[in-house]
C-alpha cells in the first residue's frame, strides 16, 4: 500500500513537471515579447538576461502609434478578418449542411475536392490570385484581401462543420418540416443553434488564420489595405531590427486574438470535444 501511494505521488509529480515544462516552452516567447516591449532601447541591446530588472517605459508604444500609424493597420486587419470570418461561416455552414443532408452524385468527390484544395500551399495560389486581382484593378483593397483569405479559410470551415451537421438526427428536420417550416427556416432556426459550438470554433480559427496572414498581405497590398503582420515586419530597420517597436507592435497584435479566444474558451473546448466525438 505504501509503495502504491509513493508511486502515485511520483506520477503526480511527473505530470505537473511535464505541464510546467510545456507551459514554459509555450509562454516564454510571449513573456520575452511583452517584457522587451517595455524596455528602453539601450537596455534591450545591453541586457544579459531576460529576467534582468528594468524600469518600464511606454516610449516604444508611443512611437509605434504616433510615428508608424500602427492603429491604421490594426483597423485594416480587424475589418478584413471580421468580414472574412462572417462570409466564410455563412458559405461554409451552407455547404456543410448540403454535404451532410443531401445525397447527390459526386457528393463524396466534391467534398474530397474541397478538402484537397485546403492542402494546397497558399504560396502556390498567391501568383494566380495576384494576376487575377491585378486584372480586376483591385490591388491594395479590402476586397482583394478578403477574397484571398476566403480561398483558404472556406474549405477549413466546411470540413470543421461537417461532423456537427452529420451529428444532428434527421428526425429534427423532418418534424420541423411536417409542422410547416421551410428548409431555409429549418437551417437558420434549428440547425444553426444546434451547431453553435462548431460555429464558434470555426469563427475563432478562421479569424486567426486571416488575422495572422502575412503572405497575401505582402503580395496584394502596399499601403491602403496593409495589415498588421506586414506592418510589424517593417520594423526591421536599415542597420538593425527595432526590437522595442517590433515587440510593442507584436504585443498589441496579440491582444485581440487573446481576448477573443479567452472569452470563448468554453465554446472552443465544447466544440472541439463534440467534433472529435463525431
Amino acid at each position: 500500500m505504501h509503495k502504491f501511494k509513493s508511486w502515485s505521488r511520483w506520477k503526480k509529480g511527473l505530470f505537473f513537471l511535464t505541464v510546467f515544462i510545456i507551459l514554459f516552452v509555450e509562454l516564454f516567447p510571449i513573456f520575452m515579447v511583452v517584457t522587451t516591449s517595455f524596455k528602453p532601447k539601450l537596455q534591450i541591446w545591453t541586457s544579459k538576461s531576460p529576467f534582468e530588472l528594468f524600469r518600464p517605459t511606454f516610449k516604444n508604444y508611443l512611437q509605434v502609434f504616433k510615428d508608424r500609424n500602427f492603429a491604421k493597420y490594426i483597423k485594416n486587419s480587424l475589418i478584413i478578418a471580421s468580414i472574412t470570418t462572417f462570409i466564410a461561416l455563412f458559405l461554409g455552414s451552407l455547404a456543410a449542411y448540403g454535404f451532410a443532408r443531401f445525397k447527390f452524385r459526386g457528393n463524396f468527390l466534391l467534398s474530397m475536392g474541397v478538402l484537397a484544395s485546403r492542402m494546397i500551399p497558399p504560396i502556390t495560389l498567391s501568383v494566380p490570385i495576384f494576376i487575377l486581382i491585378s486584372e480586376w484593378k483591385l490591388l491594395d483593397t479590402y476586397f482583394s484581401m478578403i477574397l484571398a483569405h476566403i480561398s483558404f479559410s472556406l474549405p477549413y470551415v466546411i470540413w470543421l462543420l461537417l461532423p456537427f451537421f452529420k451529428g444532428i438526427p434527421a428526425s429534427y428536420e423532418e418534424a420541423a418540416m411536417l409542422d410547416g417550416c421551410s428548409r431555409q427556416r429549418v437551417f437558420f432556426s434549428i440547425f444553426l443553434p444546434l451547431v453553435a459550438p462548431g460555429l464558434v470554433v470555426a469563427a475563432i480559427f478562421t479569424f486567426m488564420l486571416s488575422w495572422n496572414d502575412f503572405l497575401y498581405a505582402l503580395v496584394l497590398t502596399s499601403s491602403r489595405a496593409k495589415t498588421a503582420p506586414l506592418a510589424v515586419s517593417e520594423f526591421i530597420g536599415q542597420f538593425a531590427p527595432e526590437w522595442g517597436m517590433m515587440t510593442a507592435a507584436g504585443t498589441v497584435f496579440l491582444i485581440p486574438v487573446f481576448i477573443f479566444a479567452l472569452g470563448l474558451q468554453k465554446y472552443i473546448i465544447h466544440g472541439l470535444a463534440f467534433g472529435g466525438d463525431k
